[in-house]
This record gives C-alpha cells, sequence and structure tokens, in this order.
C-alpha cells in the first residue's frame, strides 16, 4: 500500500489529477464556513438542533456536506444536479426524443449533459425560492412564533437568497465536472463524499468523549468495530458481485476475414442500482414526515397528524415497513429504467451472439429479465439490511406501537432490541454504502492509470473492481 501511494506521487500527471482533485475538494469546503448573508445564525442553531433527523431536513444535510443545517451559500448542495440526473434518465423510458439522444455516442451524451446542466439551474431556483420562503415562515406570529430567522424578510431577502444559492449550486456543479475531467474519480460523487468523511474525526471524538464520561463501555466499542467491519466487508462483496451470462459469437465471413467464433458474457450486477433505491426511499419516508411537522397540530403534538410524524420516526414499526418496502420497490423500479433486456438481447442478435441453449431475441430478453429478477431481489434485501442496521444500533426497534401485540412483544424482547445499543456515531447506512462505493471507483481509477503506466497497483494480485464491474 506504501509503495503504491509512492507510485502515485512518482507520476507526473497522475499526481498533478490527485492534487487538482484535492485542492478543487478544498474549495469546496471553504463554502461550509460562508453563511448566507441575512440568516440569524444563533436562531438557525436552534431551529436546526430541534429539527428531526429523519425528515427531508436532514437527508438534504448529509447530501451537502452539513452545509444546508447552516444555510451556507452551498445550502443546495450537489441534490440539485442529482434530481436533474435521475429526471432525465427517467425521460429516456418517458420521451422517445431523450431515449434516441441516449442511443446517439458521444454527441447525444453532450446533449444530455446541456440538459442536466439547465434542468439544475431551473430546479436551484425553485428550491432557493422555497428555503427563501421557508426561513421567512419562521417568526412574526407565524408558524415559527417567536423564533425569527431572517433579520429583513420580504423580496429583496428572497432575490437574494436565489441569486446566491442557484449561483453556489451552479459553482458546485462546475467544480464536480472539473474534477471528472482533469482529476481522478467521478467528481459528483467525490462532493458528497467529502462531506460525509468530513463528519468522521467529529463522529470519533465523540464516542471517544462517551468513553471517557462512561456512557459507552469496551464492549458496546467493540461490538461497533466488528459490526463496522462486517458491514464494510458486506458492501464491497456485494458491489463487486455479478453474475456472469455466457455470449457465444457465431463466425462469419466478411471479405477474405473472418469474424466472431469467441466467447464472452455479460455481467449482471447483483445491486444495479447502487444506493439510488436508499435515497429514494429516504426522500418519499421523509417528505409527508416534514411537510406534517410544519403543522400546528403536529407541532403542538396532538391529533393524528402529529401520531403519524410519531409512527414514522426512528425505529418505530410504520418506518421500517415502509423503508424495507420501499427500497426493494425502487431497486426493482431503477434497475428497469437504467437496464433494458430487449434491447440487449436486440443488440446480440445483430451482431450474431447468442446465449448457449436459448433462442435469440424474444427468448433470449425474458432468460435475462428471470436472472435479473432474481439477483435483484438479493440487492434489494442487501440494501435494505445496510440501511435499517445502523438504525437498530442507534435507536433499536419499537415494537410498543404495534396494535394487540406490541405490549406483550415489548415486554418479552431484550432491552437492546428495543432501545438499541445506545452508540450515536455517525454511521448511517445511507451515508456508507456512498462512501464504500466512491472509494471503491476512485481506488479503481487511480489503480488503472497506475497498471497503464507499468506501476503495481494497490493490489498486486487481483484487481479492483468498482460497482461499475
Amino acid at each position: 500500500m506504501v509503495e503504491s501511494l509512492r507510485n502515485i506521487f512518482a507520476v507526473p500527471d497522475l499526481r498533478n489529477r490527485v492534487l487538482f482533485t484535492l485542492a478543487l475538494l478544498g474549495v469546496y469546503r471553504i463554502g461550509h464556513v460562508i453563511p448566507l448573508p441575512g440568516i440569524d445564525p444563533q436562531a438557525l442553531a436552534e431551529f436546526m438542533a430541534q429539527a428531526s433527523s429523519n425528515s427531508i431536513f436532514g437527508l438534504y444535510d448529509m447530501f451537502s456536506g452539513g452545509n444546508f443545517s447552516k444555510i451556507t451559500i452551498f445550502a443546495l448542495g450537489i441534490m440539485p444536479y442529482i434530481s436533474a440526473s435521475i429526471i432525465l434518465q427517467l425521460l429516456t423510458v418517458v420521451s422517445p426524443y431523450v431515449e434516441r439522444l441516449s442511443k446517439e455516442g458521444e454527441l447525444g451524451r453532450r446533449k444530455i449533459t446541456q440538459y442536466t446542466r439547465y434542468g439544475t439551474i431551473m430546479i436551484s431556483v425553485v428550491q432557493s425560492l422555497g428555503i427563501s420562503v421557508w426561513l421567512e415562515s419562521f417568526g412574526g406570529g407565524g408558524a415559527g412564533g417567536a423564533l425569527q430567522l431572517v433579520y429583513h424578510p420580504g423580496w429583496g431577502f428572497r432575490l437574494f437568497t436565489v441569486l446566491t444559492l442557484t449561483t453556489g449550486s451552479a459553482f458546485i456543479m462546475w467544480l464536480g465536472e472539473q474534477i471528472t475531467e482533469r482529476g481522478v474519480g467521478n467528481g459528483m460523487s467525490l462532493i458528497i463524499y467529502a462531506g460525509i468523511v468530513v463528519n468522521f474525526p467529529g463522529a470519533v471524538m465523540t464516542t471517544l468523549g462517551q468513553m471517557s464520561t462512561g456512557q459507552l463501555g469496551l464492549f458496546g466499542i467493540a461490538v461497533l468495530l466488528v459490526v463496522m467491519v462486517c458491514i464494510v466487508g458486506a458492501i464491497i462483496f456485494i458491489e463487486r458481485g455479478h453474475r456472469r451470462v455466457t455470449v457465444q459469437y457465431a463466425k462469419r465471413v466478411v471479405g477474405r476475414r473472418m469474424y466472431g467464433g469467441s466467447s464472452t458474457h455479460i455481467p449482471l450486477k447483483v445491486n444495479t442500482g447502487g444506493v439510488i433505491p436508499v435515497i429514494f426511499a429516504s426522500s418519499i419516508i421523509a417528505f409527508p414526515v416534514t411537510i406534517a411537522s410544519m403543522l400546528p397540530s403536529a407541532r403542538a403534538g396532538t391529533g393524528w397528524v402529529a401520531a403519524v410524524v410519531d409512527q414514522l420516526k426512528w425505529g418505530n414499526p410504520l418506518y421500517n415497513l415502509l423503508y424495507v418496502a420501499g427500497i426493494i420497490f425502487f431497486a426493482y423500479f431503477y434497475t428497469a429504467i437504467i437496464f433494458n433486456p430487449d434491447d440487449v438481447a436486440e443488440n446480440m442478435r445483430k451482431y450474431g451472439g447468442f446465449i448457449p441453449g436459448i433462442r435469440p431475441g424474444k427468448r433470449t430478453a425474458e432468460f435475462i429479465d428471470t436472472i435479473l429478477t432474481r439477483i435483484t431481489l438479493v440487492g434489494a434485501i442487501y440494501l435494505a439490511l445496510v440501511a435499517i442496521l445502523p438504525e437498530f444500533l442507534m435507536a433499536g426497534f419499537k415494537v410498543a406501537p404495534i396494535p394487540l401485540i406490541g405490549e406483550r412483544l415489548d415486554a418479552i424482547l431484550p432491552r437492546f432490541v428495543t432501545e438499541g445499543m445506545g452508540i450515536t456515531f455517525y454511521f448511517g447506512g445511507t451515508s456508507l454504502l456512498i462512501v464504500v462505493g466512491v472509494a471503491m471507483d476512485t481506488v479503481q481509477q487511480v489503480e488503472s492509470q497506475l497498471i497503464m503506466r507499468h506501476y503495481d497497483g494497490f493490489m498486486k494480485k487481483t484487481r479492483i473492481r468498482g460497482r461499475r464491474g
């Protein structure tokens, strides 16, 4: 490992790419300390401390690297770009024009990238305007009571907020594109990665503080380390896992040359959707909680709205049920969008390829679809377990709210099941999936650069495969 790191800085081009990437990530983190003008920082800190971590605010703050909780100039983060990219991917199924662009090679890809940029700006304008109005709603006898976040509400503040946050989002998008083009790794993923990893040192210090005060014993630390190693190992194993479908190409004569006659395979990944199903499921559950928490009845803790909000908190049965069901549903949904067995079968037929024992055309598409359906179930269950397990360690599974049998189960089950282990380490399932996956992709790219220049990579005996196979 040390020799491989030394080799990185021995290659001038690779060294420049790594330093360029680190420099732009440093620029991104500078925006974390520049607050949006016109905001009362003390009132904002008080409000964010009261905000629910499983609301849309907690999810947005994670992807913005903590910028949203402080309402900095980068408060929107990379989420508008992610939303625009997902919308364009969905349009490839709905819109024939976008579908045609996706099949036109480099020219089509540039056009889709241009549309993604336009979509990012539009989404940023709408979201920043919504944030400005939402911030103004706190104070002046409104929903926030005496808590006033904005010094001088009005259209001046709203327009300035739209201009600042939209510019910040566009600048982050530019940083990500520059890292992808001139640095190492995927720029957008690395920006999210940097925002998550930067919180780890503080989480370690918090954990050490709990050890010194006796809140967390050596047994709890040992369990945490074992679980973390096992989960990281499982993520690496599943993300690298794929099912190989053998494809045979028939021999064909073109002029005086003979082509084909070779055998290859199609790698069908176990987790085709990546972390997107977890993000979708988290957003769908967090959105109604966020809206409901703004209602007066929910704030007062009375009425059926407050009861629903309470049921959708971490560890409660309804939350866990909807979360797992949402992850499984979106795993199949997103896989169906980005992978079309009919197109794969048609391309194989055009170039004379076939799966041994399977008739080309429709039967081949059905065969691939059957395999994909089975392995996607494994990938969806894996995503659900990784997403739920950290919540179990922190909050446990609250079985008491279950109708009829809840109180009996709560009396029978051990306390660590219903109350968790009290571990407050920054250990979210979504963040862990992103960190491990992005790290694998980046290491794979660096290793490819080293091998191309006749240097040993990080793994001398085996090659590291990222999430893309």
